[in-house]
């Protein structure tokens, strides 16, 4: 089977309702549900003193973020809704904009669950959970005899 890219500028010589309609049947019919929940891509460091976590969430703000420790199980979630109302306008297609989503992470026995920081910057999620002092990496010399 051969895969060919496949080039979205092909049918834009028409006019623009005519483009949206086509753009609406390939989207949907590439197997692109608008209603399956999308989460953004995350990465997780270990350091000696702590793991660091960075979500990627662009359009976000630190409000729209829920962040919960429960059993073990760190989650964190958003929600953002967009609604705009103009009157006297008559639309032939409107899209509200609402976005959400939830990622779970099982935190290992050696973190302490009271010094988590989290802080949002440029369309980052930076989340900070540090170690506990006996989990923490040790480095230290031996003395050969």
């Amino acid at each position: 089977m051969t895969l060919v890219k496949f080039n979205g500028n092909q049918h834009k010589a028409v006019n623009p309702w005519v483009n949206n309609l086509f753009d609406s049947l390939f989207t949907d019919s590439l197997g692109r549900d608008p209603f399956v929940a999308k989460v953004p891509a995350v990465n997780i460091a270990e350091k000696e003193d702590a793991y660091q976590i960075e979500l990627a969430a662009p359009g976000l703000a630190k409000e729209d973020f829920k962040i919960n420790v429960e059993d073990d199980v760190l989650t964190i979630s958003a929600e953002k809704k967009s609604e705009s109302e103009e009157e006297g306008k008559r639309y032939s297609k409107r899209e509200y904009s609402y976005s959400s989503f939830q990622r779970s992470f099982t935190l290992p026995d050696s973190i302490d669950q009271e010094k988590i920081e989290a802080s949002y910057k440029d369309g980052v999620l930076f989340l900070t959970v540090a170690k506990k002092e006996e989990a923490k990496v040790v480095a230290k010399q031996i003395e050969v005899k």
